[in-house]
């Protein structure tokens, strides 16, 4: 039988401080895949597009750490803090790309976000192709869902 450990952020961050591609999600620590070949160049794009999108009107934090909780800090793709940095709690929409990642970043993460207040998830997802936008979080982002058809812009083709 395999052992578990739960971590507060505290401890998570003095102990895995040098663990790349490390992520606190409920007290449990996951290694997350690195950003591959088409990750990568959809990070870039959407940072760019965000920034450009925004005019300087708000900051875009790339795969920054974000503490939702006591036990929880994950690091999501692209996040756009509202308000002043020191507020940064205030946040809207959180981005996650998947690829090998995507039933994770359905089924893990968005009952985390919900329950910390984060009200809008947006799923890059690569492997079919679309965007989806979960708003309204009522017990994991519930409420409503909406997958965008056809490829995102910029998604990288093959």
């Amino acid at each position: 039988m395999a052992t578990r450990y739960r971590f507060r952020v505290e401890a998570y961050e003095r102990v895995f401080r040098e663990v790349p591609h490390a992520e606190l999600l409920g007290g449990e620590v996951y290694r997350m895949s690195p950003l591959g070949p088409k990750r990568f160049p959809m990070v870039l794009h959407l940072d760019h597009r965000l920034k450009e999108a925004l005019g300087g009107k708000a900051l875009v934090a790339v795969q920054s750490p974000l503490r939702l909780s006591e036990d929880s800090e994950p690091e999501p793709d692209l996040m756009v803090p509202k308000g002043p940095l020191e507020r940064y709690g205030e946040r809207l929409p959180l981005v996650e790309v998947a690829d090998t990642s995507l039933a994770f970043d359905r089924e893990v993460k968005p009952p985390l976000y919900a329950k910390a207040g984060v009200l809008e998830v947006w799923i890059v997802n690569l492997k079919e192709g679309v965007l989806e936008a979960y708003r309204e979080p009522k017990g994991g982002f519930t409420g409503a869902c909406a997958s965008i058809a056809g490829k995102p812009p910029g998604l990288p083709r093959g």
